[in-house]
């Protein structure tokens, strides 16, 4: 009676979390639970996987229990996920292990938890159509860019969601790969390790650079990638550089890498790095003023690794000093982060200004005053936009600078000159001569 009851609340509960998750993310997550028990206010709910279990419990449990506690009219519900015993066996039915147990896959590096920009839209995009079809959409799939900017939280978000759709997979790096073919070599086991490789329905590998040169290798991953490709067995690669720019690459390894979809991962603009510090410190349960991000957001513009340890940076320094993480004390954290960035100077509110209003032939009087026709207008976002970029100022000190506007004002503005300058190449041409006049040193314009 208790089973019956839980399944027909949890069919309830899924009828209600269908429409509050992404169509994705119900049918990764979701479709195959099983409402299983439901006594003394605690729900337990079956999954076939101890991923699936890992993922709800971190990510969903909230929703899960407020859905619950609507339907059942309770004050209270305790929701827990448990492996249902039918799916246990799974990789023994299949014949083999299963390879996503031991791949080591970072339980935050999922795709709820990657910030999507238009740095980075195309490959994210792309990383969750191949789990959706694997073998068929784009196959190989190759992401490459500079260090730091995700493409490892890529893989193991495809990793995870292959694992939840019972995909047998493996991710290594591709150095990981080479030292394994080179034991193999050397133990005379390069059966077994064929047979692991070749048999698999994913292929995650990253840093794929690694094995240019390497003539051995690069010959048996040559027949390993054949031998997935032909059985329309995923590949997914990761590299610095696109195929085409790889040193020393067989040729006939970079034809095979164009095969599928190559795809670029950018620098993030300042709103990607805004969003991605925001959730980071929401992660970390910090409250740091929209601000104080902003400026961290400012001094950090390659790397969402070096964002994120400016970040703690910031954090640790307010800890350590007992004091509330302001714009002042965020840049005496990163005092001799900013002093070691390429192109770094130190630029003043009046130069911007002054820059701004020679550009659009106006007088620097007129941005601070309250004339509104479509020019100075224009100008004046764009001197607060600069302001915001290339100085230290906080909103409220830009706002100020500006004719004693209030910082939402210049938020906003903010926003509309980004808006502008993507969407009209004379103003994106007009903005980047005034930052070569207010900052020489820098080589080019970062949006």
């Amino acid at each position: 009676m208790e089973t019956r009851s839980a399944r027909e609340i949890w069919g309830a509960a899924l009828g209600e979390l269908q429409i509050q998750v992404s169509k994705p993310n119900y049918r990764t997550w979701l479709e195959k639970t099983v409402g299983w028990n439901y006594r003394d206010n605690r729900f337990v709910v079956s999954v076939p996987n101890t991923f699936v279990a890992e993922y709800l419990d971190k990510n969903q449990r909230s929703l899960i229990e407020k859905t619950l506690i609507n339907l059942t009219s309770s004050h209270n519900i305790q929701v827990t996920f448990q492996v249902d015993g039918r799916y246990k066996n799974l990789a023994d039915a299949r014949g083999g292990e299963w390879k996503i147990g031991a791949s080591g896959f970072k339980s935050s590096y999922v795709f709820d938890s990657f910030i999507v920009g238009n740095c980075n839209r195309l490959a994210y995009a792309a990383a969750q159509g191949i789990v959706q079809n694997p073998g068929y959409s784009y196959n190989p799939l190759y992401i490459y860019g500079g260090v730091g900017l995700g493409k490892t939280h890529l893989l193991h978000a495809i990793g995870h969601l292959a694992q939840a759709r019972h995909i047998q997979v493996i991710y290594v790096s591709a150095e990981q790969f080479t030292n394994e073919f080179v034991k193999a070599i050397r133990e005379r086991t390069t059966d077994e390790f064929h047979n692991k490789y070749r048999n698999i329905g994913m292929l995650l590998i990253d840093d794929i650079h690694f094995i240019s040169g390497k003539k051995q290798t690069v010959e048996s991953f040559f027949h390993t990638f054949n031998a997935l490709h032909n059985a329309n067995h995923q590949i997914v690669i990761t590299s610095d550089q696109p195929p085409k720019s790889i040193p020393l690459l067989d040729k006939r390894l970079r034809s095979r890498f164009e095969w599928g979809l190559i795809v670029k991962l950018q620098p993030p603009d300042f709103e990607t790095r805004l969003a991605i510090l925001q959730s980071k410190a929401k992660q970390r349960e910090v409250n740091l003023a929209i601000d104080v991000l902003g400026f961290i957001a400012q001094q950090i513009q390659q790397n969402v690794r070096e964002l994120e340890g400016a970040l703690n940076r910031v954090v640790a320094y307010a800890k350590l000093f007992n004091a509330s993480p302001t714009i002042e004390l965020a840049a005496q954290a990163l005092e001799d982060i900013n002093s070691k960035e390429p192109g770094h100077t130190s630029t003043t509110s009046s130069l911007v200004i002054e820059a701004v209003a020679d550009s659009f032939q106006l007088d620097a009087i007129d941005l601070k005053g309250s004339k509104r026709d479509k020019e100075t207008t224009l100008a004046r976002r764009a001197a607060m936009y600069l302001l915001r970029q290339e100085t230290n100022c906080s909103l409220a000190q830009i706002g100020q600078k500006l004719g004693g506007r209030d910082p939402s004002a210049v938020t906003n503005a903010c926003k509309r000159i980004v808006s502008d300058i993507n969407h009209n190449p004379q103003l994106r041409h007009k903005i980047l001569d005034i930052q070569k006049i207010i900052n020489p040193q820098s080589k080019h314009w970062r949006h």
